[in-house]
């Protein structure tokens, strides 16, 4: 049946194309549409108001649920759904086909370009904001179209080398049941049959499909699907990537991700706005400026594409509150990232000689917490939506806590597994002692976003 599912995208590649097209056209009007409109009073509701039925759509159940799509069926979003992807590769069609330089190609990308994304969207209130949702969302899109009229020809390159949560799509992918599953003996022995025109396949996010065996960069667009006889959509593990492929393709982004992107600073984003460090911070400074007669940055605002700036909201930013907000987000995933990769790199060491392979793989167990704790904070803006607009779910608290433990035991199983791999019996035993300690760390400090301690 998966199979046939797969080979039912391959042959269906232009209602795919349709579907594509749609999703565009709704992505844009939920950019566009709301910044055209009045801010909503206070008696506005999502179902009566367009700009709250917008932000309720987009932030509320768009980007929760394409994060979970992504843990559980790949990343189908990215090959059939992305509007930015398919703009881009609509645009590559006709692309000037320059040769993609190899400052593109630099694997550090994704990860600057998904801190610099998290951070100005806080600077702009991104999830709160029509205009700073368009400067953020549409200028990723704007940028996203142009490289692909620069580069290559009918691929996505923006896919492949720069979007802001392409990496962070490729971890959570690994734990997808469901892949693209290559026979690699079927794929070399393969003979093109006389008279045969299927000779190549466009792999648009340019995977070198023959050698794949992960999900992480496969955008499950099904293209390729029976291509060879080799290439079957099929079920797995979820543990299965993470455990016997991840360790012999081992990433330093991948675990700059997963400790300073997930853990650390997509988590910081949440956290500030509640933060009682972040206000003790900036008292502390705003009385230092004060007591030497500099006032100028507690009163120094900016235009609202670069601090949020809307007085008529009762929502200002300082260039003071501006800088101790980014300050806090740098050094909450630095302090978060060392704390937690210290801790792993322990487990690393107590199974054997320093192995820098080793440590990268077994922060990949930290995937499931990583993932399900931003899963959740994304899921705030649902709720407190929803509560706004009188529809209280009193099941939110242990629906959270569940999964909260459930994707800290998820981590820790996946920990054993992958440190059987590298060790054996009292080494094994003992490495999950900083391992327990790594996992608690990251649910604690999820846990503190829910539940103040």
């Amino acid at each position: 049946m998966l199979a046939g599912l797969g080979d039912w995208l391959a042959r269906h590649r232009r209602m795919i194309a349709a579907v594509q097209w749609i999703v565009v056209a709704i992505y844009l009007a939920l950019l566009i549409v709301p910044t055209l409109l009045p801010m909503p009073d206070r008696s506005a509701r999502i179902w009566t108001n367009v700009t709250l039925a917008a932000q309720f759509v987009f932030w509320g159940l768009w980007w929760p649920f394409v994060l979970l799509s992504v843990a559980l069926v790949g990343r189908l979003w990215c090959g059939v759904l992305c509007p930015e992807g398919a703009l881009s590769e609509a645009v590559s069609t006709r692309s000037r086909g320059y040769a993609i330089p190899t400052w593109i190609r630099w694997k550090g990308w994704p990860v600057v370009a998904f801190s610099l994304t998290t951070i100005y969207g806080q600077m702009v209130s991104v999830y709160q904001y029509p205009r700073a949702a368009l400067v953020v969302l549409g200028g990723s899109t704007l940028a996203a179209v142009s490289v692909a009229f620069f580069y290559g020809r009918n691929k996505r390159v923006w896919c492949r080398y720069l979007c802001p949560v392409s990496r962070v799509f490729a971890v959570l992918a690994k734990l997808a049941p469901l892949h693209y599953q290559v026979d690699a003996r079927s794929w070399q022995s393969w003979q093109k049959p006389r008279g045969s025109t299927q000779a190549r396949i466009n792999c648009a996010p340019l995977v070198a499909i023959g050698n794949m065996r992960g999900n992480a960069a496969c955008h499950m667009c099904g293209r390729c699907s029976g291509f060879r006889g080799a290439v079957t959509l099929a079920r797995r593990s979820p543990n299965h990537e993470i455990v016997h492929v991840a360790g012999n393709e081992t990433s330093a982004v991948d675990t700059l991700v997963i400790l300073f992107g997930l853990l650390g600073l997509a988590a910081a984003a949440f956290h500030w706005g509640s933060s009682s460090i972040y206000i003790d911070v900036k008292l502390t400074v705003a009385s230092w400026l004060i007591e030497h007669g500099q006032t100028w940055p507690l009163q120094a605002v900016a235009p609202w594409w670069i601090l949020t700036n809307y007085p008529n909201q009762s929502d200002v930013m300082t260039l003071l509150d501006g800088a101790v907000l980014i300050a806090y987000l740098m050094v909450f995933a630095a302090l978060t990232g060392v704390v937690i990769g210290g801790c792993i790199a322990a487990a690393a060491r107590l199974l054997g000689p320093w192995s820098p392979a080793r440590f990268h793989h077994l922060v990949q167990s930290l995937i499931p917490l990583a993932g399900c704790g931003v899963f959740l904070g994304l899921s705030m803006t649902t709720v407190t939506l929803l509560n706004q607009n009188g529809i209280l779910l009193s099941f939110v608290g242990g629906l959270r806590a569940t999964l909260l433990a459930g994707a800290a035991f998820w981590s820790l199983w996946l920990g054993w597994r992958i440190a059987g791999v590298h060790g054996r019996s009292i080494a094994r035993l003992a490495a999950m002692l900083p391992l327990a300690a790594a996992v608690g760390t990251g649910a604690a400090i999820w846990t503190s976003l829910f539940w103040r301690f």
